[in-house]
């Protein structure tokens, strides 16, 4: 689960819902910074279990190199309504169709930013149409399905939410994630992590469909290579990466980007979430790519 540093709005950006042709979505938009040329709009997605506080670090940064951001709880995320019940509504066509209406309600053309789940629901809404975007970047997000290790605790997950309430999952959650329980999930963060940040992290959780993460986790676990087909899009790509990446291996990354004649960046230091483990440098590489295209 990542960790954001806050999940307050940064200076100069404000939380609010963004109405679209497909409903309301919970947004954080920040505005370029005070006396910057503007230089363009970028949408950013989160990944499975994520929320828009996934990039609260990186709107300053992007603020101050002339980029608007708009950062989406998508359908059934955290802050944005969705069923909770019926997995048809997370199918991947219709999340991608949900990108599609929040670019045109932001102001298209944007730069496109998708991390790891997000990163497969953004390919989609480009493979369906890509005239709203500038630019397509991937962040931790690969060709296919997730690792084989990452499959099992996604299918762990569908499987406790069959028979388990949100709020008993993650009490479920924490015991796993605390070392002093025994628990090894994340254990350095776990200590690291004041009552605050776990007070938000269980409302983003408490959030969350159970639908969606059915769906979607399902999704990771069984999404084509879409590669071939992406690359006949006539768009500017970036991936980019952590050093290491338990999610998709950082060597499958590095083919895509080949096969996707795309930008390539590695983070260093950082890992499945470039964009919370080293915000301002992910923020940096993102930037110094969107200026390249200007």
């Amino acid at each position: 689960m990542s960790r954001p540093a806050t999940f307050a709005p940064p200076p100069g950006a404000r939380a609010y819902a963004l109405r679209t042709a497909r409903g309301e979505f919970a947004v954080v938009d920040s505005s370029v910074a005070a006396g910057v040329e503007p230089k363009g709009t970028v949408l950013l997605l989160p990944g499975f279990t994520g929320s828009k506080e996934d990039f609260i670090s990186t709107h300053e940064p992007l603020a101050a190199r002339g980029y608007r951001t708009v950062a989406v709880d998508g359908r059934g995320q955290f802050e944005s309504p969705g069923p909770r019940d019926d997995e048809s509504a997370y199918s991947q066509a219709e999340l991608a169709q949900d990108v599609l209406a929040q670019a045109a309600a932001v102001g298209a053309p944007v730069h496109l930013v998708g991390h790891s789940l997000g990163g497969q629901i953004a390919r989609a809404a480009v493979l369906l149409d890509p005239s709203p975007f500038l630019s397509l970047t991937l962040i931790s997000s690969g060709p296919a399905e997730i690792s084989e290790a990452q499959q099992q605790r996604a299918k762990l997950l569908r499987d406790a939410l069959a028979v388990m309430s949100m709020a008993a999952l993650w009490k479920a959650i924490q015991a796993m994630d605390d070392p002093q329980a025994g628990g090894d999930l994340d254990s350095v963060d776990a200590v690291d992590a004041g009552l605050d940040d776990r007070e938000d992290l269980r409302r983003r959780w408490m959030g969350n469909s159970p639908a969606q993460l059915v769906a979607t986790g399902r999704q990771l676990c069984s999404e084509p290579d879409r590669v071939a087909e992406l690359a006949a899009v006539p768009l500017p790509f970036h991936v980019l990466s952590g050093t290491e990446d338990g999610t998709w291996a950082v060597p499958l990354l590095d083919d895509m980007a080949v096969r996707l004649r795309a930008h390539r960046t590695v983070i260093a230091g950082a890992e499945h979430s470039p964009n919370t483990d080293r915000p301002l440098e992910t923020a940096r590489a993102l930037a110094d790519f969107w200026d390249t295209l200007a």
